[in-house]
Protein backbone atom coordinates (compact mmCIF):
# COMPACT_ATOMS: atom_id res chain seq x y z
CA UNK A 1 0.00 0.00 0.00
CA UNK A 2 2.83 2.23 0.68
CA UNK A 3 4.57 1.73 -2.31
CA UNK A 4 1.21 2.46 -4.48
CA UNK A 5 0.50 5.96 -2.57
CA UNK A 6 4.48 6.86 -3.02
CA UNK A 7 3.83 6.40 -6.91
CA UNK A 8 0.15 8.20 -7.02
CA UNK A 9 1.87 11.05 -5.26
CA UNK A 10 5.01 11.14 -7.45
CA UNK A 11 2.91 10.70 -10.54
CA UNK A 12 0.30 13.75 -10.00
CA UNK A 13 3.08 16.43 -8.71
CA UNK A 14 5.29 15.41 -11.52
CA UNK A 15 4.73 16.45 -13.87
CA UNK A 16 0.79 17.56 -13.66
CA UNK A 17 0.94 19.21 -10.90
CA UNK A 18 3.91 21.50 -10.93
CA UNK A 19 3.36 22.17 -14.41
CA UNK A 20 -0.26 23.10 -13.83
CA UNK A 21 0.68 25.27 -10.70
CA UNK A 22 3.56 27.06 -11.80
CA UNK A 23 1.66 28.00 -15.49
CA UNK A 24 -1.31 28.99 -13.84
CA UNK A 25 0.62 31.13 -10.85
CA UNK A 26 2.19 32.73 -13.52
CA UNK A 27 -0.59 33.64 -15.84
CA UNK A 28 -2.80 35.04 -13.03
CA UNK A 29 0.04 36.88 -11.80
CA UNK A 30 0.52 38.59 -15.73
CA UNK A 31 -3.12 39.17 -15.70
CA UNK A 32 -3.68 40.81 -12.64
CA UNK A 33 -0.12 43.16 -13.82
CA UNK A 34 1.61 41.69 -10.20
CA UNK A 35 -1.06 42.27 -7.96
CA UNK A 36 0.45 40.70 -5.05
CA UNK A 37 2.99 43.95 -5.05
CA UNK A 38 0.90 46.51 -6.37
CA UNK A 39 -1.96 45.99 -3.47
CA UNK A 40 -0.34 44.85 -0.95
CA UNK A 41 -0.57 47.96 1.50
CA UNK A 42 -4.66 47.65 0.27
CA UNK A 43 -4.42 44.03 1.81
CA UNK A 44 -3.55 45.19 5.48
CA UNK A 45 -6.30 48.11 5.25
CA UNK A 46 -9.43 46.16 3.85
CA UNK A 47 -9.00 43.29 6.15
CA UNK A 48 -9.21 45.34 9.09
CA UNK A 49 -13.19 46.70 7.78
CA UNK A 50 -16.25 45.60 9.74
CA UNK A 51 -19.06 44.20 8.37
CA UNK A 52 -21.81 46.45 7.25
CA UNK A 53 -24.59 44.04 8.93
CA UNK A 54 -23.96 43.19 12.97
CA UNK A 55 -23.08 39.43 13.13
CA UNK A 56 -22.01 38.83 10.22
CA UNK A 57 -18.51 37.22 9.07
CA UNK A 58 -15.88 40.42 9.32
CA UNK A 59 -12.88 39.83 6.54
CA UNK A 60 -10.91 39.45 9.52
CA UNK A 61 -12.52 36.53 10.75
CA UNK A 62 -13.19 35.00 7.02
CA UNK A 63 -9.29 35.66 7.11
CA UNK A 64 -8.87 33.92 10.39
CA UNK A 65 -10.52 30.56 9.45
CA UNK A 66 -8.49 30.30 6.13
CA UNK A 67 -5.36 31.11 7.81
CA UNK A 68 -6.39 28.34 10.70
CA UNK A 69 -6.43 26.32 7.73
CA UNK A 70 -2.82 27.51 6.25
CA UNK A 71 -0.83 27.92 9.17
CA UNK A 72 -0.97 24.75 10.66
CA UNK A 73 1.50 21.55 11.32
CA UNK A 74 2.93 22.11 7.57
CA UNK A 75 4.72 25.33 8.97
CA UNK A 76 6.74 23.24 10.89
CA UNK A 77 6.52 19.83 10.14
CA UNK A 78 6.24 20.22 6.33
CA UNK A 79 8.85 22.74 6.41
CA UNK A 80 11.40 20.55 8.37
CA UNK A 81 10.77 17.52 5.95
CA UNK A 82 11.46 19.33 3.06
CA UNK A 83 15.10 20.38 4.24
CA UNK A 84 15.30 17.06 5.38
CA UNK A 85 14.58 15.36 2.13
CA UNK A 86 14.84 17.88 -0.36
CA UNK A 87 17.53 20.04 0.42
CA UNK A 88 18.12 23.99 1.52
CA UNK A 89 16.86 24.95 -1.50
CA UNK A 90 13.87 23.57 -0.85
CA UNK A 91 13.11 27.22 0.67
CA UNK A 92 13.50 29.37 -2.36
CA UNK A 93 11.17 27.08 -4.05
CA UNK A 94 8.68 27.64 -1.29
CA UNK A 95 9.17 31.51 -1.72
CA UNK A 96 8.50 30.94 -5.45
CA UNK A 97 5.13 29.14 -5.61
CA UNK A 98 4.18 31.55 -2.29
CA UNK A 99 4.77 34.75 -4.75
CA UNK A 100 3.03 33.41 -8.13
CA UNK A 101 0.19 31.77 -5.43
CA UNK A 102 -0.89 34.94 -4.32
CA UNK A 103 -2.84 35.99 -7.67
CA UNK A 104 -3.94 32.85 -7.81
CA UNK A 105 -5.33 32.94 -4.13
CA UNK A 106 -6.74 36.46 -5.65
CA UNK A 107 -8.95 35.17 -8.38
CA UNK A 108 -10.44 32.19 -6.67
CA UNK A 109 -11.48 33.85 -3.96
CA UNK A 110 -12.36 36.84 -5.59
CA UNK A 111 -14.89 34.03 -8.28
CA UNK A 112 -16.07 33.35 -4.55
CA UNK A 113 -17.48 36.87 -3.53
CA UNK A 114 -19.10 37.02 -7.18
CA UNK A 115 -21.14 33.81 -7.21
CA UNK A 116 -21.70 33.21 -2.93
CA UNK A 117 -25.09 33.05 -1.90
CA UNK A 118 -27.55 33.50 0.83
CA UNK A 119 -28.61 30.93 3.66
CA UNK A 120 -31.69 31.58 5.38
CA UNK A 121 -30.55 33.72 8.10
CA UNK A 122 -29.10 35.89 5.67
CA UNK A 123 -25.62 35.04 5.90
CA UNK A 124 -23.08 34.17 2.96
CA UNK A 125 -21.52 30.95 1.59
CA UNK A 126 -20.22 29.79 -1.28
CA UNK A 127 -17.00 28.18 -3.01
CA UNK A 128 -15.67 26.52 -6.09
CA UNK A 129 -18.51 23.89 -5.97
CA UNK A 130 -20.81 27.43 -6.52
CA UNK A 131 -18.90 28.74 -9.36
CA UNK A 132 -18.55 25.91 -10.99
CA UNK A 133 -21.96 25.35 -11.20
CA UNK A 134 -23.11 28.81 -11.60
CA UNK A 135 -20.77 30.22 -13.85
CA UNK A 136 -19.84 27.00 -15.69
CA UNK A 137 -22.93 25.35 -15.73
CA UNK A 138 -21.15 21.87 -14.69
CA UNK A 139 -22.97 20.39 -11.72
CA UNK A 140 -20.82 17.10 -12.25
CA UNK A 141 -17.98 18.51 -12.02
CA UNK A 142 -19.40 20.66 -9.01
CA UNK A 143 -19.90 17.76 -6.89
CA UNK A 144 -16.46 16.20 -7.92
CA UNK A 145 -14.58 19.13 -6.27
CA UNK A 146 -16.98 19.22 -3.13
CA UNK A 147 -16.53 15.63 -2.67
CA UNK A 148 -12.62 15.68 -2.74
CA UNK A 149 -12.67 18.69 -0.71
CA UNK A 150 -14.46 16.94 1.90
CA UNK A 151 -12.10 13.71 1.74
CA UNK A 152 -9.23 15.83 1.53
CA UNK A 153 -9.82 18.10 4.79
CA UNK A 154 -11.77 15.53 6.90
CA UNK A 155 -9.54 13.07 5.99
CA UNK A 156 -6.44 13.35 4.49
CA UNK A 157 -5.12 16.42 6.30
CA UNK A 158 -7.32 15.84 9.38
CA UNK A 159 -4.81 12.77 9.43
CA UNK A 160 -1.52 14.21 8.75
CA UNK A 161 -2.51 17.39 11.29
CA UNK A 162 -2.56 14.25 14.11
CA UNK A 163 0.45 12.63 12.92
CA UNK A 164 2.68 15.61 12.65
CA UNK A 165 1.13 16.71 16.52
CA UNK A 166 1.83 13.56 17.86
CA UNK A 167 5.19 13.00 16.17
CA UNK A 168 6.54 15.89 18.25
CA UNK A 169 6.41 13.85 21.57
CA UNK A 170 8.74 11.38 20.03
CA UNK A 171 11.93 13.49 21.67
CA UNK A 172 10.85 12.66 25.31
CA UNK A 173 11.51 10.10 27.72
CA UNK A 174 7.64 9.19 28.36
CA UNK A 175 6.83 8.28 24.44
CA UNK A 176 6.32 4.74 23.92
CA UNK A 177 6.13 3.84 19.82
CA UNK A 178 2.89 2.20 19.33
CA UNK A 179 1.48 3.70 22.72
CA UNK A 180 2.11 7.39 23.19
CA UNK A 181 0.36 8.02 19.95
CA UNK A 182 -2.86 6.47 20.37
CA UNK A 183 -3.00 8.45 23.55
CA UNK A 184 -2.26 11.94 21.95
CA UNK A 185 -4.70 11.29 19.14
CA UNK A 186 -7.66 10.20 21.75
CA UNK A 187 -6.66 13.40 23.75
CA UNK A 188 -6.79 15.62 20.27
CA UNK A 189 -9.93 13.89 18.97
CA UNK A 190 -11.76 14.77 21.92
CA UNK A 191 -10.87 18.35 22.42
CA UNK A 192 -11.66 18.65 18.73
CA UNK A 193 -14.93 16.83 18.75
CA UNK A 194 -16.39 18.79 21.84
CA UNK A 195 -15.46 22.15 19.86
CA UNK A 196 -17.18 20.81 16.85
CA UNK A 197 -19.94 20.21 17.89
CA UNK A 198 -20.65 23.79 19.18
CA UNK A 199 -21.00 24.43 15.10
CA UNK A 200 -19.62 27.04 13.13
CA UNK A 201 -20.03 29.99 14.90
CA UNK A 202 -17.81 28.45 17.49
CA UNK A 203 -15.11 27.95 15.16
CA UNK A 204 -15.10 31.20 14.68
CA UNK A 205 -14.65 32.48 17.99
CA UNK A 206 -11.83 29.67 18.53
CA UNK A 207 -10.21 30.30 14.98
CA UNK A 208 -10.38 34.41 15.98
CA UNK A 209 -8.53 33.99 19.19
CA UNK A 210 -5.80 30.87 18.57
CA UNK A 211 -4.10 32.12 15.10
CA UNK A 212 -2.90 35.12 15.74
CA UNK A 213 -1.72 34.44 19.44
CA UNK A 214 -0.16 31.05 17.92
CA UNK A 215 0.98 33.43 14.76
CA UNK A 216 2.99 35.54 17.06
CA UNK A 217 4.53 33.46 19.95
CA UNK A 218 6.26 31.35 16.79
CA UNK A 219 7.60 34.54 15.18
CA UNK A 220 8.85 35.82 18.06
CA UNK A 221 11.19 32.42 19.15
CA UNK A 222 12.08 32.59 15.30
CA UNK A 223 12.74 36.37 15.76
CA UNK A 224 14.95 35.61 19.17
CA UNK A 225 16.71 32.75 16.93
CA UNK A 226 17.11 35.08 13.99
CA UNK A 227 18.75 37.68 15.78
CA UNK A 228 20.69 35.18 17.75
CA UNK A 229 22.73 34.67 14.23
CA UNK A 230 22.30 37.21 12.09
CA UNK A 231 25.75 36.78 11.00
CA UNK A 232 24.66 33.95 9.38
CA UNK A 233 22.04 35.27 6.97
CA UNK A 234 24.13 35.95 3.70
CA UNK A 235 25.79 32.11 4.19
CA UNK A 236 22.33 30.99 4.77
CA UNK A 237 20.83 32.82 1.44
CA UNK A 238 23.87 31.84 -0.43
CA UNK A 239 23.21 27.78 0.69
CA UNK A 240 19.30 28.33 -0.36
CA UNK A 241 20.26 29.81 -3.96
CA UNK A 242 22.98 27.45 -4.50
CA UNK A 243 20.75 24.34 -3.89
CA UNK A 244 17.86 25.96 -5.70
CA UNK A 245 19.47 26.39 -8.91
CA UNK A 246 21.50 23.15 -9.56
CA UNK A 247 19.68 21.89 -12.08
CA UNK A 248 21.87 18.81 -12.57
CA UNK A 249 20.84 17.52 -9.05
CA UNK A 250 17.10 18.57 -9.36
CA UNK A 251 17.35 16.72 -12.92
CA UNK A 252 19.08 13.51 -12.02
CA UNK A 253 16.02 13.17 -9.77
CA UNK A 254 13.45 15.19 -9.68
CA UNK A 255 10.73 13.50 -7.65
CA UNK A 256 12.80 14.00 -4.44
CA UNK A 257 14.73 17.30 -5.81
CA UNK A 258 14.45 20.17 -3.34
CA UNK A 259 12.12 21.72 -6.76
CA UNK A 260 9.73 19.59 -5.83
CA UNK A 261 9.57 19.50 -2.36
CA UNK A 262 9.76 23.11 -2.10
CA UNK A 263 6.52 23.16 -3.86
CA UNK A 264 4.61 20.31 -2.69
CA UNK A 265 5.22 21.82 1.03
CA UNK A 266 4.58 25.51 -0.14
CA UNK A 267 1.23 24.25 -1.81
CA UNK A 268 0.09 21.84 0.89
CA UNK A 269 0.86 24.92 3.71
CA UNK A 270 -0.46 28.07 1.64
CA UNK A 271 -2.97 26.45 -0.13
CA UNK A 272 -3.38 28.87 -3.22
CA UNK A 273 -4.99 27.25 -5.90
CA UNK A 274 -6.78 24.08 -4.01
CA UNK A 275 -10.09 25.79 -3.80
CA UNK A 276 -10.35 25.57 0.12
CA UNK A 277 -9.81 29.30 1.11
CA UNK A 278 -12.97 30.37 -1.38
CA UNK A 279 -15.17 28.82 0.72
CA UNK A 280 -13.76 31.01 3.89
CA UNK A 281 -14.12 34.10 1.77
CA UNK A 282 -17.70 33.26 0.69
CA UNK A 283 -18.67 34.10 3.70
CA UNK A 284 -17.64 37.31 4.65
CA UNK A 285 -19.69 40.36 4.71
CA UNK A 286 -17.87 42.97 2.18
CA UNK A 287 -19.21 45.83 -0.11
CA UNK A 288 -16.99 44.25 -3.23
CA UNK A 289 -15.52 40.96 -3.88
CA UNK A 290 -12.32 42.22 -4.82
CA UNK A 291 -11.56 42.74 -1.23
CA UNK A 292 -11.54 39.30 0.08
CA UNK A 293 -9.53 38.81 -2.61
CA UNK A 294 -7.08 40.62 -1.35
CA UNK A 295 -7.79 39.37 2.02
CA UNK A 296 -7.06 35.77 1.08
CA UNK A 297 -3.38 36.79 -0.79
CA UNK A 298 -2.22 38.07 2.49
CA UNK A 299 -3.31 34.93 3.85
CA UNK A 300 -0.92 33.34 2.01
CA UNK A 301 1.86 35.85 2.12
CA UNK A 302 1.61 35.21 6.57
CA UNK A 303 1.87 31.11 5.88
CA UNK A 304 4.99 31.91 3.92
CA UNK A 305 6.31 34.14 7.38
CA UNK A 306 5.60 31.31 9.12
CA UNK A 307 7.26 28.98 7.05
CA UNK A 308 10.57 30.85 6.16
CA UNK A 309 10.72 31.21 10.06
CA UNK A 310 11.01 27.64 10.50
CA UNK A 311 13.18 27.09 7.45
CA UNK A 312 15.07 29.73 9.03
CA UNK A 313 15.35 28.19 12.36
CA UNK A 314 16.42 24.91 11.07
CA UNK A 315 19.09 26.09 9.06
CA UNK A 316 21.20 28.49 11.46
CA UNK A 317 20.91 26.25 14.29
CA UNK A 318 24.22 24.31 12.64
CA UNK A 319 22.79 20.99 12.91
CA UNK A 320 22.56 18.80 9.43
CA UNK A 321 19.40 17.48 8.64
CA UNK A 322 19.09 14.03 7.74
CA UNK A 323 16.41 11.65 6.01
CA UNK A 324 16.36 9.90 9.15
CA UNK A 325 15.25 13.52 11.25
CA UNK A 326 12.48 14.37 8.62
CA UNK A 327 9.73 15.70 10.68
CA UNK A 328 9.37 16.91 14.49
CA UNK A 329 13.22 15.26 15.12
CA UNK A 330 15.18 17.81 13.13
CA UNK A 331 13.07 21.02 13.98
CA UNK A 332 13.14 20.20 17.79
CA UNK A 333 16.73 19.51 17.65
CA UNK A 334 17.62 22.54 15.53
CA UNK A 335 16.02 24.73 18.43
CA UNK A 336 17.50 22.55 21.06
CA UNK A 337 20.77 24.13 19.94
CA UNK A 338 19.73 27.58 21.24
CA UNK A 339 16.99 26.95 24.10
CA UNK A 340 18.26 23.99 25.45
CA UNK A 341 15.85 21.30 26.94
CA UNK A 342 13.51 24.11 26.57
CA UNK A 343 13.20 24.49 22.50
CA UNK A 344 11.74 20.85 21.80
CA UNK A 345 8.77 21.67 24.74
CA UNK A 346 8.00 25.12 22.86
CA UNK A 347 8.16 23.23 19.33
CA UNK A 348 5.13 20.90 20.93
CA UNK A 349 3.38 24.09 22.42
CA UNK A 350 2.97 25.44 18.75
CA UNK A 351 2.38 22.45 16.66
CA UNK A 352 -0.44 21.83 20.04
CA UNK A 353 -1.86 24.96 18.62
CA UNK A 354 -1.20 24.98 14.68
CA UNK A 355 -2.71 21.25 15.01
CA UNK A 356 -5.87 22.46 16.85
CA UNK A 357 -6.43 25.61 14.66
CA UNK A 358 -5.90 23.54 11.50
CA UNK A 359 -8.02 20.30 12.46
CA UNK A 360 -11.39 22.99 13.46
CA UNK A 361 -10.61 25.24 10.25
CA UNK A 362 -10.40 22.27 8.06
CA UNK A 363 -13.96 21.68 8.88
CA UNK A 364 -15.51 24.37 8.39
CA UNK A 365 -14.76 23.45 4.95
CA UNK A 366 -16.42 20.49 4.85
CA UNK A 367 -18.98 22.00 6.47
CA UNK A 368 -19.72 23.92 3.47
CA UNK A 369 -19.65 21.19 1.04
CA UNK A 370 -21.53 18.81 2.27
CA UNK A 371 -24.04 21.08 2.36
CA UNK A 372 -23.69 21.75 -1.24
CA UNK A 373 -24.05 17.80 -1.69
CA UNK A 374 -27.06 17.89 0.32
CA UNK A 375 -29.10 20.36 -2.46
CA UNK A 376 -27.41 23.34 -0.51
CA UNK A 377 -28.97 22.65 2.65
CA UNK A 378 -27.04 22.10 5.56
CA UNK A 379 -28.15 18.35 6.79
CA UNK A 380 -29.94 16.98 8.72
CA UNK A 381 -28.47 17.19 13.16
CA UNK A 382 -28.65 13.56 13.28
CA UNK A 383 -26.17 13.37 10.10
CA UNK A 384 -24.11 15.56 11.07
CA UNK A 385 -23.34 14.67 14.46
CA UNK A 386 -22.82 11.36 13.00
CA UNK A 387 -20.31 12.70 10.31
CA UNK A 388 -18.23 14.41 13.20
CA UNK A 389 -17.81 11.87 14.78
CA UNK A 390 -15.83 9.74 11.67
CA UNK A 391 -14.01 13.14 11.65
CA UNK A 392 -12.75 12.61 15.06
CA UNK A 393 -12.15 8.68 14.57
CA UNK A 394 -10.14 9.91 11.34
CA UNK A 395 -8.21 12.62 13.43
CA UNK A 396 -7.75 9.37 16.20
CA UNK A 397 -6.42 6.71 13.08
CA UNK A 398 -4.12 9.51 11.91
CA UNK A 399 -1.70 9.87 15.03
CA UNK A 400 -0.76 5.99 14.23
CA UNK A 401 -0.02 6.48 10.38
CA UNK A 402 3.12 5.80 8.99
CA UNK A 403 4.78 9.37 8.16
CA UNK A 404 5.46 8.75 4.63
CA UNK A 405 1.46 7.17 4.08
CA UNK A 406 0.29 10.15 6.26
CA UNK A 407 1.40 12.64 3.60
CA UNK A 408 1.15 10.70 0.80
CA UNK A 409 -2.76 10.65 1.31
CA UNK A 410 -2.75 14.39 1.96
CA UNK A 411 -0.85 14.95 -0.75
CA UNK A 412 -3.08 13.10 -3.49
CA UNK A 413 -6.34 14.52 -2.01
CA UNK A 414 -5.19 18.05 -2.32
CA UNK A 415 -3.80 17.00 -5.73
CA UNK A 416 -7.17 16.22 -6.96
CA UNK A 417 -8.80 19.06 -5.40
CA UNK A 418 -6.10 21.42 -7.74
CA UNK A 419 -6.68 19.58 -10.82
CA UNK A 420 -10.49 20.68 -10.86
CA UNK A 421 -10.18 24.14 -9.30
CA UNK A 422 -7.52 25.52 -11.06
CA UNK A 423 -8.88 24.56 -14.74
CA UNK A 424 -11.79 26.19 -13.20
CA UNK A 425 -10.27 29.13 -12.52
CA UNK A 426 -8.78 29.37 -15.25
CA UNK A 427 -12.00 29.00 -17.11
CA UNK A 428 -13.43 32.09 -15.11
CA UNK A 429 -10.70 34.50 -14.72
CA UNK A 430 -12.16 37.26 -17.14
CA UNK A 431 -14.80 37.55 -14.32
CA UNK A 432 -12.10 38.08 -11.91
CA UNK A 433 -10.24 40.44 -13.95
CA UNK A 434 -13.24 42.68 -14.57
CA UNK A 435 -13.72 42.73 -10.80
CA UNK A 436 -10.09 43.58 -9.96
CA UNK A 437 -10.30 46.23 -12.50
CA UNK A 438 -13.64 47.99 -11.33
CA UNK A 439 -12.37 48.12 -7.84
CA UNK A 440 -9.16 49.79 -9.05
CA UNK A 441 -10.76 52.20 -11.20
CA UNK A 442 -13.31 53.12 -7.59
CA UNK A 443 -9.99 53.39 -5.80
CA UNK A 444 -8.46 55.89 -8.54
CA UNK A 445 -12.00 58.05 -8.30
CA UNK A 446 -10.67 58.43 -4.39
CA UNK A 447 -13.51 56.08 -3.25
CA UNK A 448 -12.35 54.80 0.05
CA UNK A 449 -15.16 52.01 0.36
CA UNK A 450 -15.95 50.44 -3.02
CA UNK A 451 -19.20 49.40 -3.71
CA UNK A 452 -19.73 46.75 -6.69
CA UNK A 453 -22.58 46.07 -9.08
CA UNK A 454 -22.52 43.04 -10.88
CA UNK A 455 -24.21 44.97 -14.05
CA UNK A 456 -20.77 47.34 -14.39
CA UNK A 457 -19.49 44.45 -15.21
CA UNK A 458 -21.63 43.01 -17.70
CA UNK A 459 -22.82 39.71 -15.51
CA UNK A 460 -26.07 38.17 -15.38
CA UNK A 461 -27.65 39.24 -12.17
CA UNK A 462 -30.14 36.27 -12.44
CA UNK A 463 -27.41 34.32 -11.98
CA UNK A 464 -26.37 35.85 -8.54
CA UNK A 465 -27.77 36.09 -5.24
CA UNK A 466 -25.50 39.57 -4.43
CA UNK A 467 -24.22 42.29 -6.06
CA UNK A 468 -27.69 43.93 -7.55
Amino acid sequence: MSQILTTMDDVLYYPILIIVLLAAGLFFTVRTRLIQFRWFRECIRVVMQKPSKEGSVSSFQALMVSTASRVGTGNIIGISTALCLGGFGSVFWMWAIAIIGGATAFIESTLAQVYKRRDANGDSYGGPAYYIEIALHNKLLAGAFAFFLIITYAGGFNALASYNLQSTFSVYGFYEKGVTSWVIGGILAVLVGYCLMGGGKRIMRVTEVLVPFMGVLYVILALVIIIMHIGMIPSVLSAVLADAFDFQKILGGISGSCMMYGIKRGLYSNEAGVGSAPNAAAAADVSHPAQQGLVQMLSVFIDTVLCTATALMCMFSGVTPTKAMAGAPYVQAATQTDFGAFGPIMITVAMVLFAFTTLIGNLFYVDNCLAYLNGKKTPSKGFMKGFRLLAVLVIFVGAGMSMDNAWAVADICMAFMCLINIPSILALNGTAIAVMDDYGRQLDAGIENPVFKASDIGLDESDLEYWK
